[in-house]
């Protein structure tokens, strides 16, 4: 910090004027997961800029994930994790172990971390009060796997109950997911934190959706990281091999929302410190922000 002068620090301030009177009283959903969720001191900034966000006035909303601590929850309690295409295989008995690390580890640790830095926060599942109304995940044949797969407890979105979050926004407390939903006759389902994200933030008519990642975002075929990139561009860059693996439906989960109403979707790199702050109130932000000119 000694080679900032009281000038740098000075325009960094005024640089971020213009953003905290842009997304002043505007949600901002935040997708919490990968490295980030892991490191000490990644969590601890995570929680900072959630409660600089709160203090500005502004509406973050939080979805995590937790992939890594169910798995090793898992494998203490000598039950094998088995995944087809990328998506777990959850069981009845993999299920019960989800929902407790998701909903009353995961989940609870964020919440107190939010307040030891002075922020108010509630954890939530879409379980609660209605919020994630799910049906079970069906995967189609393929030549590869030509019979239908099970993959038990897993779900998608089928619609949003957003009234919580939005009585939590208006009491200024910081709304936090895990992204378990309820589907017939009550049954926990569990669901891609990404899908979840998306979805609330259609519902939310969030101005700002932020996926946080372990990459810096998309990079183009000669490994130049994409500032920016327009939905009319997307189908496009998959087709070529710009974008591949899971880096697709990450992409085209950003497509649907901004179709859905959202202003902004940017992939970044969660493990940069501060990358929120530095995505929302610096003019270069980080990652790739997708946006949909032709709404402009």
């Amino acid at each position: 910090m000694s080679g900032i002068t009281r000038e740098d620090r000075a325009k960094v301030l005024e640089e971020a004027l213009p953003y905290f009177q842009r997304y002043r009283k505007q949600t901002i959903v935040l997708k919490y997961g990968g490295h980030a969720m892991v490191d000490r001191d990644l969590k601890e900034a995570f929680a900072r800029d959630l409660v600089l966000l709160e203090q500005a006035r502004i509406n973050p909303v939080v979805v995590h994930g937790g992939g890594p601590q169910i798995g090793k929850m898992l494998e203490e309690l000598g039950i094998e994790s088995r995944f087809h295409a990328g998506m777990r295989i959850t069981d009845a008995q993999t299920m019960d172990v989800v929902e407790m690390v998701l909903a009353g580890q995961v989940n609870k640790e964020i919440v107190a971390r939010i307040g030891r830095h002075g922020g108010q926060a509630v954890g939530l599942t879409g379980r609660d009060a209605g919020l994630l109304k799910a049906v079970k995940l069906e995967v189609e044949p393929t030549n590869q796997a030509p019979e239908l797969i099970d993959l038990g407890r897993v779900g998608t979105v089928e619609a949003v109950d957003a009234t919580i979050i939005e009585t939590l926004e208006q009491s200024e407390i910081i709304p936090v997911v895990a992204p378990v939903g309820y589907g017939p006759g009550g049954v926990a389902l569990n669901i891609n934190a990404d899908l979840v994200a998306q979805k609330v933030a259609i519902e939310l008519r969030a101005e700002r959706l932020l996926l946080m990642t372990d990459v810096d975002g998309v990079r183009d075929q000669s490994g130049e990281l994409l500032r920016h990139l327009d939905v009319s561009h997307v189908e496009g860059l998959i087709a070529d091999g710009t974008v591949s693996g899971g880096m697709i439906p990450k992409v085209r989960g950003a497509v649907e929302a901004l179709r859905g109403g959202v202003k902004k979707v940017t992939i970044m790199n969660g493990t940069v410190p501060h990358a929120i702050l530095l995505e929302l109130f610096t003019n270069e932000g980080v990652g790739t922000e997708i946006s949909d000119r032709s709404r402009a």
